[in-house]
């Protein structure tokens, strides 16, 4: 059987974190935790969580470490309090993201590209890489301590959740909520795609453009004018087909020096170039024709630009239109409309009949962005947003050019490509979102976002502003669209599964890429006269895939049906901000769509993590560190403290510091380590002098000092704080209690018991403190299981050793209940005046420059309440006047003997609600007496000058009278009218407990030097220095022996004199100079038994191989053991060895 319950633990400064975390990484591999953890919760009610699929084709960060924090978090915490909670990885494998790697992999710059090396071929590359950094990814995420199932988790390319994908459509088109439609989307030219508006908002930057004025002559006006129109995108020109003018705007006639006649809106006139002065009036030679409301311009007609579609178009375009959409915040007022490249410009001009529902629209762009027929021959082929400039030169060539300048302005670039969008008129398959608007509001009311504005402001904004969902690409790998259609469109199959594609096409499917199944056709319904069906090119944006993972996940409703519709909505979902407009919002809309309800119940929004300047974090900056060096040099647990104890888990940003996470390391991890170290070295210490191992005591049979009780309430109130914010998924609360919770146990519970723990007031005490931090340390460790995983599970299988019955794991024990009958608030609030009261006493000191090592005679502690001063004076008193270094304290719970009660008034909220009479009732409030403030405090409110004022308007405050005899005592206030007075007169008797103090803390550190343990057993001997002055000799010696206690109690040992005598062992020496000018020589010796010979010998009747025995017997005895046996026995003990015994006398055979 061993001799110690609890393994020893290495000092703090050789205890690496990262490598205990390998280590428990191992561990948890070997009985493979994570899922042991699954098996033992099964049966208990499901807890579900929704993991949004990352793409692999990327390296993880810091923004997918921090979410995969709080999901771990919150999943365990789940399990911890009685959930089954599964937990299955997911991997976004399709869409523009995998097709840009392949595009840049292969050279493919356009459709036509793909379609020469064929579908097939590309679509195969695509799958190649899909899982490129897989293993990366789990590494890392294991690595950060996250539990979650990578054998089973699921991916949007597999059959099954492809087929769902199918299912989600084929519901929405039953539903009439999808419809093909022509809209003008934001679209990626690098991409060949149009892209959905929320991902168009996700990479604005501020560029500079062309800001050009274009004259458009009205036709048949008599006085030869002409409209001036402003734009920024001279590409979109070749395509105007109308002008639009505000109905309720004020145009003017405006006449230049040389005749010219521009319509602009009044409000408008100082962009036409010249127009208008410094002082803001029209320019000499300028002047006004006439004005006329908006409305009156409409149906002018004017001469196009570009003669390109004046033939087709000319019955209906070329004439201007009204809209209220036309603002004067920049440019003329007047607008030029190019409805295939403008959202209001297409909705204008159908909305005047300038175009129709299907009919052609004038749209000279091609998929890459490009100029095509008919547009000028020099202009064909080059990219619209290059070709600006040659537009420009072109207008400026047919006399239509008014001004040409450059403008900076925020405008958006594709999140993929980082290339500018542009905007374009695009055929595609739309879910009707607008339609459901009034249910997403109603659904996202049903749903719980920490923080609360990201739902209340930002998304519901979103939703009350949404617009059709554009769901399709004209790509080729992603999840088909399942749409057959006949050559004109008459005749539409939707398809909902892979058992009626098979039906349908009379083939065996087992893939649904496209090279799978789009020569795939289904017979007409019509008859065999009329041609089958052919599915159309579409894929679905990868959003609508990721949206549709509840679902497709379970492989619903084809399997899980039940699950899955007992379990929905999901209890938690949890992203970064951006994913507002991204997955939150496309989980909300199929949901809706499908089910009339929420996908989630709740939800944590997290912030972005910026690098260290505050700018976003670029590989190519490289501006922030490696994640996995920041892993390996401070451990996963501190880095999973530092982001979720920080601004960006109440969905702010945060810029991301490495000495943060140092500092968490150094200020919570390493003092909370100490702790343990200090618990287990003391278990050790007991054991070895007891001989028996130690088993902590049940706390409701313990005998307990006033901080056992106050740790002890402390960790009940903790829990059930912990366990109510959690319910609220408010880990912004949560963690820093747990941070300060573990800074009170380890600054006042360890630090001010000490010498307990050390066993400094008897066996008993010591075993009852040593089980209270035993059972504090196990609850902790039970309640931070599912922040720091690492850390907890190091301790707990060291500190179960002590534990009657214990998991394999400290992640399969359950989170701790609060327990009845151990919260005391009394003591609570007792202690945290205590602490208080230190924090005062010291910034005292502080003040005047009072060093803590100088004790100080006496300190008057002040307040109202006088059953905290009770316990202040009687429990509590030791640790005060051991902290603050005081003699004595005395208490009184009469303030208004200190201090006079002063009033003053609070003008925030006084100041509004009285205001000329503010500076009169102001004056009265100040000028209260003490008599006046109490009334008024005790009726709680007071009439002065017919206002009534009540006592929360004001603040109330203490002002210290003038004492007597305080020349030497220095005061402060505290919270809630705690008062302090400190004597700080110095006496010799404090100044020799001063140098008693440094002399202790000099011996410590010699033995910190050398390692020595707690139990080590040393002797102390000093030596006077020669030459020193009598009189500095004289007070080491005085202070020697009257602080003999003081050393006994701090050191376990008194320091004596050094002689010639000693026989010990030297461990280690220094020459001290103490602050106060006294200088000695210190010896640090391991006692050893000192044998008289002779007498041994003669003592074994002179057998000299019995003789030889026994002193090898009595040099093996530990010195402090074999003390204690003389102590015990009148100084005589028996030893025996080899059948023989004899016995040895104190002072005679052996001295110690």
């Amino acid at each position: 059987m061993s001799n110690h319950t609890l393994s020893d633990v290495e000092e703090g400064k050789d205890y690496s974190f990262p490598i205990q975390e390998e280590a428990i990484l191992k561990f948890w591999e070997e009985i493979d935790a994570f899922h042991q953890q699954l098996k033992l919760s099964e049966g208990r009610p499901d807890f579900v969580f929704y993991d949004g699929p990352p793409f692999a084709t990327g390296l993880p960060h810091y923004g997918h470490i921090l979410a995969g924090t709080i999901k771990d978090v919150i999943t365990r915490y789940a399990s911890a309090t009685g959930f089954h909670v599964i937990r299955r990885f997911g991997w976004d494998c399709h869409g523009l993201p995998v097709e840009y790697e392949i595009d840049k992999k292969l050279g493919i710059k356009s459709k036509s590209d793909v379609l020469n090396m064929g579908i097939g071929v590309y679509n195969e590359e695509c799958r190649k890489i899909v899982m490129r950094y897989a293993h990366e990814w789990e590494r890392t995420i294991t690595r950060s301590g996250r539990w979650i199932d990578f054998r089973h988790d699921y991916k949007t390319l597999d059959l099954k959740f492809m087929e769902s994908v199918w299912w989600v459509f084929k519901t929405l088109f039953d539903k009439n909520l999808v419809y093909r439609g022509f809209k003008v989307m934001p679209y990626s030219t690098a991409c060949n795609t149009p892209i959905s508006n929320f991902e168009a908002g996700l990479d604005y930057r501020d560029v500079s453009d062309p800001a050009v004025l274009v004259s458009f002559p009205v036709v048949d006006c008599d006085v030869k004018s002409s409209f001036v129109a402003w734009t920024t995108t001279p590409w979109t020109l070749p395509s105007n087909l109308a002008l639009c003018v505000n109905p309720q705007f004020i145009y003017v006639y405006l006449k230049d020096p040389v005749g010219t006649v521009f319509i602009v809106a009044k409000s408008c006139i100082s962009v036409i170039p010249g127009a208008m002065n410094k002082k803001k009036k029209l320019s000499d030679g300028w002047q006004i024709c006439k004005e006329v409301a908006g409305k009156e311009l409409k149906d002018l007609r004017y001469r196009p630009l570009f003669s390109i579609f004046e033939v087709e178009m000319k019955d209906t375009a070329f004439r201007v239109c009204i809209d209220d959409y036309v603002t004067e915040g920049s440019g003329t007022g007047v607008v030029h409309q190019a409805p295939a490249y403008g959202e209001d410009d297409y909705r204008v001009c159908l909305a005047h009949g300038i175009i129709s529902k299907g009919s052609t629209l004038p749209d000279p762009v091609d998929e890459n962005g490009c100029f095509c027929s008919p547009i000028p021959e020099e202009l064909i082929g080059r990219n619209v947003k290059d070709a600006d400039k040659d537009i420009i030169k072109i207008l400026k060539e047919i006399n239509r050019l008014v001004d040409s300048s450059r403008i900076v302005h925020s405008y958006p670039f594709c999140w993929r490509s980082h290339t500018p969008l542009i905007y374009k008129a695009v055929a595609s398959y739309f879910i009707k979102v607008e339609d459901l608007r009034e249910k997403l509001l109603e659904n996202n009311k049903q749903t719980h976002w920490v923080p609360s504005h990201v739902k209340e402001k930002r998304f519901h904004n979103w939703l009350e502003n949404v617009h059709d969902w554009s769901i399709s690409r004209n790509r080729f790998w992603g999840t088909p669209i399942p749409v057959w259609t006949s050559p004109n469109g008459e005749e539409i199959r939707v398809i909902g599964s892979v058992e009626e594609l098979e039906r349908l096409s009379g083939e065996k499917v087992s893939d649904l890429h496209r090279h799978f199944i789009d020569h795939l056709e289904i017979p007409s319904s019509r008859g065999t006269d009329y041609p089958s069906l052919r599915r159309v090119e579409d894929v679905f944006d990868c959003w609508f895939e990721s949206g549709s993972m509840p679902y497709a996940q379970q492989h619903y409703p084809f399997e899980n049906k039940q699950y899955f519709e007992r379990n929905f909505p999901a209890d938690f979902v949890a992203e970064g901000l951006d994913q507002t407009r991204g997955w939150f919002y496309t989980l909300m809309v199929l949901s809706t769509g499908l089910f009339d309800r929420p996908a989630f119940k709740n939800l944590i929004c997290n912030g972005l993590v910026l690098a260290s300047d505050g700018k976003k974090m670029s590989k190519s900056l490289k501006n922030y560190p490696d994640p996995s060096k920041i892993l390996n040099d401070y451990g996963a647990d501190a880095l999973r403290l530092y982001l979720i104890n920080s601004p960006v888990v109440r969905a702010e940003p945060l810029r991301f510091k490495e000495e943060g996470v140092f500092s968490v390391l150094k200020n919570v991890f390493l003092p909370w380590y100490n702790a343990y170290r200090f618990l287990v070295q003391n278990v050790r210490r007991v054991e070895k002098e007891k001989q028996v191992l130690f088993t902590p005591d049940t706390l409701s049979d313990t005998k307990l000092n006033v901080l056992d009780r106050w740790i002890i309430s402390e960790s009940n109130t903790l829990v059930g704080f912990i366990r109510a914010e959690m319910e609220g998924y408010r880990l912004y609360t949560v963690v820093p209690r747990l941070i300060n919770f573990i800074e009170q146990l380890t600054n006042i519970y360890v630090r001010f018991n000490r010498g307990r723990l050390k066993g400094k007031d008897g066996d008993t005490d010591c075993q009852a403190a040593l089980s209270v931090l035993f059972h504090v340390l196990v609850l902790l460790c039970r309640a931070m299981s599912p922040f720091t995983p690492f850390f907890v599970e190091k301790m707990y299988q060291n500190l179960r050793q002590c534990l009657e019955s214990s998991q394999n794991s400290i992640h399969f024990e359950p989170f701790p209940e609060v327990q009845e009958g151990f919260h005391d608030v009394r003591i609570e609030a007792s202690v945290k005046c205590m602490q208080n009261i230190i924090e005062l006493g010291r910034t005292i000191r502080e003040r005047k420059k009072m060093p803590l090592k100088l004790p100080l005679s006496s300190m008057t502690i002040v307040h109202k309440d006088a059953v905290l001063l009770q316990d202040i004076s009687t429990s509590l008193k030791s640790y005060i006047t051991s902290e603050l270094n005081i003699r004595d304290i005395s208490i009184s719970s009469d303030p208004l003997q200190y201090a006079d009660l002063r009033a003053e008034p609070n003008f925030t909220l006084l100041g509004k609600r009285l205001g000329k009479k503010m500076g009169s009732i102001s004056k009265i409030i100040k000028n209260m007496s003490t008599e006046t403030v109490m009334a008024f405090q005790a009726e709680g409110a007071v009439s002065l000058e017919d206002e009534i004022i009540n006592i929360s308007e004001v603040v109330l405050r203490y002002e210290f009278k003038k004492l007597t005899n305080s020349d030497n005592v220095e005061a402060m206030l505290g919270e809630d009218g705690l008062m302090i007075f400190m004597d700080m007169e110095v006496r010799e008797e404090l100044v020799d407990a001063c140098i008693a103090r440094e002399i202790v803390n000099r011996i410590q550190k010699l033995r910190k030097q050398i390692s020595l343990k707690i139990d080590d057993d040393i002797r102390i001997y000093y030596q006077i220095i020669p030459g020193q002055s009598k009189k500095l000799n004289g007070d080491l010696l005085r202070i020697l022996f009257d602080f003999e206690t003081y050393f006994d109690e701090n050191l376990g040992t008194i320091p004596q004199a050094e002689s010639e005598s000693n026989s010990n062992v030297l461990l280690t020496h220094d020459s001290v100079t103490l602050s106060s000018g006294i200088g000695f020589k210190l010896k640090l010796c391991k006692p050893v038994v000192k044998i008289d010979s002779e007498l041994l010998l003669q003592t074994c009747n002179h057998d000299f191989d019995l003789y030889t025995s026994f002193k090898t017997l009595i040099l093996s005895r530990e010195y402090s053991k074999f003390l204690r046996e003389f102590q015990k026995s009148n100084n005589v003990v028996t030893l025996e060895c080899n059948g023989q015994k004899i016995n040895l006398r104190m002072g005679m055979e052996v001295q110690l």
